[in-house]
């Protein structure tokens, strides 16, 4: 029977036993500073220069850093080259840059947050109506006069004009705003006489108003007009003469 073969070194239990001591040889006098991230990190190299810490595991870790850290720049160099070709739309005088999307921000490579100046959101162009620098609106709301104006209307004007909410305002609708609805001096330019915008009653119209328009009145009065008789109208001008007043109209004063 052949001899048993000798081992051809130590055993591995000695070999992680004599790492150990040199590992604490190496670190001594460091167990109470472990706190600091300086001694951390030398405590970490010094384990893996002693024990061998380089494994598979440690390199698969190190190749995903390495990877996401390329992976990020490629496209921070993608960015900036994209970047350069970008330009700011023109802001015409007297608009408010903020009224403007960010061709950078639109891109998805503005870093510059909320210090730039441009507004950083992708609804601000829907929000906003077009301005026409060529046609002043104060011109076409003088010409839109109450006079045309329907229920319907009536209401678009209301909202527009007096939808800012008064923190103090009452649920009592304010009498100027309805005595010029009903004397047809309501529109764009009304201000009313109770302070203005700062008017503590409501600029609304009361639930189940009904809105007459200049047509509609002018039907009603002359249909009032017809239900009377000639004999009213005849006597109620008489009235108006007094007790002697003019001569009544008979077959003797005729005569």
């Amino acid at each position: 029977m052949p001899p048993k073969k000798k081992g051809g070194g130590p055993s591995k239990k000695s070999v992680e036993k004599q790492k150990d001591k040199i590992l604490e040889d190496k670190t001594f006098g460091l167990k109470n500073k472990k706190k600091s991230k300086n001694v951390q990190k030398y405590i970490q190299e010094v384990t893996k220069q002693v024990k061998g810490g380089n494994t598979r595991a440690d390199r698969l870790k190190e190749q995903e850093a390495k990877r996401k850290k390329d992976a990020k720049a490629e496209q921070e160099n993608l960015k900036s080259l994209f970047a350069a070709a970008i330009t700011q739309p023109k802001v015409p005088p007297g608009t408010d840059p903020k009224s403007v999307l960010c061709a950078f921000f639109k891109a998805g490579v503005c870093t510059k947050g909320n210090r730039c100046k441009f507004a950083h959101d992708l609804m601000v162009g829907k929000k906003a109506a077009k301005i026409d620098l060529y046609t002043d609106n104060r011109a076409e709301k003088e010409a839109d006069q109450m006079d045309t104006w329907d229920q319907e209307k009536l209401e678009k004007v209301v909202n527009e004009k007096h939808h800012e909410k008064n923190t103090k305002q009452t649920e009592i609708v304010c009498k100027h705003f309805l005595d010029a609805i009903e004397k047809s001096l309501y529109g764009w330019f009304w201000v009313c006489p109770n302070g203005g915008a700062s008017c503590k009653y409501r600029h609304a119209l009361p639930p189940g108003y009904v809105f007459k328009s200049k047509k509609e009145r002018e039907l009603e009065k002359s249909k009032k007009v017809e239900d009377i008789s000639i004999e009213e109208i005849i006597e109620q001008q008489r009235a108006k003469l007094g007790p002697n007043g003019g001569t009544p109209v008979t077959e003797e004063s005729l005569a």
